[in-house]
């Protein structure tokens, strides 16, 4: 209450799963109504209301829209005005998205009030009689973009500029290059070889003047380097002069191509971006014309409010962001969802005990294996313990502060998870970017059998876990607390199908989430088959490599395909040898770690899929390290570097991403200690880098950068 003091209100169970809450305020102003279930806050919880003592010539306003909401639903509110006498009704909304604001006039001297907003966040709600605030006004609204679904394409064109001297496929390999716009901005763009054999370089124009390209070789100017570029007025990009046609932007229907036009050819050029974030993820289409206009589609699966973002070179086309009713069948898809608080762990230090548990069930401790790097570069094993049936703890102590690397390999493969950051001394960083998830229950599951997995989240700090299910039918989900900055989560669904997992961690999703699980249905005779013959090491690429099945008796078909660390998929060729035993051959061609599916009857087999290594036993993503100004604080339009030093991982596959509030253009160098990444980022705001090596995560990866204009 406004006085401080707390009071219960009545809670009426209505019988038909709803609750209903009445409350006799006794004070005047702002009240703050907790509603809790199993002693955590629903959501949108604590609810924030303004009490007045409604008289005859006051204006009041109330209603939920006035406290709490969620993106792309309307929030409604009414506005009393009974006795209040003649003057003028001014309402205004403010916050992070334009918010279209409709009115209905009641006859009873009432006003209902819808206001839409598009993006998630705090908005302000005034309103005004004859000039002046009604008590309570300005209000503040929290509005959370909880179950929307994002998808989003992006397509464009760059400008393209032969330069003078040849060059062959062998030597472009070498080189890098970056173009300076006339105001000093200094970002990498790419090089190709022309069909005339000279040096081509592609980038997208943002100002208008001469350019200053510079081509280097292992950082040394190439011949004629620096080169000049003029960019006229209608070669850069114009967001304004894009034309956008179509009524898929004011309304759209379920399970169906909603198609809209993009004309872009008088707006010079520029990357165009397109995102559709709603009630579910729309599958998005986008296919080029012969008149060189764009038809875009997108095809939802609930109806629903939906916001189209459209970008032309980094700007909102007119119109943008549009607001689309979507109307139609829906897919009855359910969702469950739980919060739970995480507290911060205490501190380690340096020679104290230092624990990391995960749950494994179905396996043996002697195929598991631990490893600590320090800060230093020291690598130490680590002592397994197991504490219960399946759950494990990984025993080590710190000589060094700082970030340490633990890998947990079962036959000699990393577990889902690992590599991970254990920081012994205060935490540097926090955040939902630092959370970790792994096991069975975010790859696959099984109706009707409890699907598990682990969640770390130790060197995010403290904050709320949100976990969620969505698909067929309602799961039931438990947590377990392990008090050491991880937990057990599992679901029990009871229908089979594709469901999505999402985690978030103070309303940010972790990396890699919503995760996509296929549940299918209950084993039956799947639970008999056995596998025999696994190769217990490593397999050679471009090589045939083979196992046994037995089925013991089982009726029905057995299928079973190889997928690569690429995610491209293979059948693996399956041959009867004898009386229920098959063998099944099949011919990994990459590097890295292949999953194995073995279905009987549509259905995973016990332990499948199976995880088996590819090529050289020294592919290690642990042993990957960045560093670097790159990985700190910077500022837009400067080039900025970071050293990935692969020297000691192996051979593999590196792969750079960066998100954030703009695109980012990267160039990357082979250097000395590995590799040099080059980006510069063109606006202010935070910047996700993620760094995977063999498709895996290195330790830190994603890191968070923030950058100021």
């Amino acid at each position: 209450m406004p006085s401080g003091e707390m009071d219960k209100p009545v809670i009426d169970d209505n019988h038909d799963g709803t609750v209903s809450i009445r409350y006799d305020p006794k004070e005047e102003g702002i009240h703050e109504l907790a509603v809790k279930y199993n002693g955590e806050h629903v959501q949108g919880s604590p609810f924030k209301f303004h009490v007045d003592s409604i008289s005859s010539g006051y204006v009041t306003a109330y209603g939920p829209g006035l406290t709490h909401g969620v993106t792309g639903e309307p929030a409604i509110f009414t506005i009393s005005t009974k006795g209040a006498g003649a003057g003028g009704l001014q309402m205004a909304v403010e916050g992070p998205s334009k918010a279209d604001i409709t009115y209905h006039d009641n006859k009873d001297g009432t006003v209902s009030v819808s206001y839409l907003p598009t993006a998630p966040g705090e908005y302000k709600i005034t309103v005004r009689f004859g000039d002046k605030h009604i008590k309570g006004s300005p209000y503040f609204a929290k509005i959370t973009g909880e179950g929307r679904k994002r998808n989003q394409i992006s397509v464009g064109s760059c400008s393209e500029v032969t330069l003078p001297g040849v060059i062959s496929d062998q030597d472009l390999r070498s080189l890098n290059a970056s173009i300076q716009a006339p105001s000093g901005l200094e970002e990498p763009c790419f090089l190709k070889r022309m069909p005339s054999g000279n040096i081509g370089i592609s980038f997208t124009p943002r100002e208008v003047g001469e350019h200053t390209v510079s081509v280097k070789r292992l950082g040394k100017h190439i011949a004629n380097s620096p080169f000049k570029v003029k960019v006229c007025e209608r070669e850069v990009g114009d967001a304004k002069k894009v034309l956008v046609t179509g009524d898929a932007l004011k309304e759209g229907k379920t399970h169906a191509d909603n198609v809209f036009s993009v004309d872009t050819r008088n707006a010079g050029y520029g990357g165009l971006s397109l995102s559709i974030e709603g009630p579910s993820k729309a599958e998005i289409q986008c296919t080029d014309k012969d008149d060189g206009t764009l038809n875009i589609s997108y095809k939802p699966t609930e109806p629903g409010y939906y916001i189209v973002n459209l970008k032309f070179a980094d700007h909102h086309v007119n119109g943008s962001p549009f607001t689309v009713k979507v109307s139609g069948e829906g897919t009855n898809r359910q969702r469950e969802k739980i919060q739970r608080q995480r507290e911060a762990v205490p501190v380690t230090e340096v020679g104290s005990q230092c624990k990391l548990t995960f749950k494994m069930p179905g396996i043996t401790s002697f195929d598991l294996s631990a490893t600590v790097t320090s800060p230093g570069g020291v690598t130490e094993d680590a002592e397994i313990q197991e504490i219960e049936d399946g759950l494990y703890a990984v025993h080590f102590v710190p000589k060094e502060l700082g970030v340490h690397t633990v890998s947990v390999k079962y036959k000699q493969i990393h577990i889902p998870g690992s590599p991970f950051q254990f920081t012994v001394g205060p935490l540097k960083d926090t955040g939902a970017h630092l959370v970790k998830a792994g096991g069975p229950g975010l790859e696959h599951g099984e109706q009707g059998v409890p699907c598990e997995f682990n969640v770390w989240t130790r060197e995010a700090g403290g904050g709320t876990l949100a976990i969620s299910v969505e698909g067929p039918s309602k799961a039931d989900i438990e947590f377990k607390d392990r008090k050491d900055g991880s937990c057990d989560v599992s679901y029990l669904v009871s229908e089979p199908g594709d469901y999505r997992i999402g985690l978030k961690f103070n309303d940010r999703h972790i990396p890699d989430s919503p995760f996509k699980v296929y549940v299918s249905p209950a084993m039956g005779e799947a639970h008999k088959l056995e596998i025999a013959q696994f190769p217990s090491g490593p397999v050679q690429a471009d090589k045939p490599a083979q196992f046994m099945v037995r089925k013991n008796g089982a009726k029905g078909d057995l299928d079973a395909k190889v997928v690569a660390p690429s995610n491209n998929e293979d059948d693996c060729f399956i041959q009867l040898i004898d009386q229920d035993q098959y063998s099944v051959r099949f011919y990994p061609r990459e590097n890295g770690i292949h999953a194995i599916h073995v279905k009987f009857n549509g259905v995973h087999i016990p332990g499948s899929p199976y995880r088996i290594k590819v090529g050289k036993d020294d592919v290690d993503p642990a042993a990957v390290h960045a560093s670097g100004k790159g990985l700190g604080d910077v500022k837009t339009g400067e080039k900025t570097d970071l050293i990935i030093d692969t020297c000691n991982a192996g051979a593999g596959t590196l792969a750079v991403t960066v998100d954030g509030p703009s695109k980012v253009a990267m160039d990357c160098t082979e250097v000395e200690e590995g590799y040099k990444v080059r980006y510069t980022p063109l606006l202010p705001g935070h910047y996700y880098m993620t760094i995977k090596y063999n498709q895996m995560h290195i330790v830190g990866s994603p890191f968070k950068i923030n950058c100021t204009g």
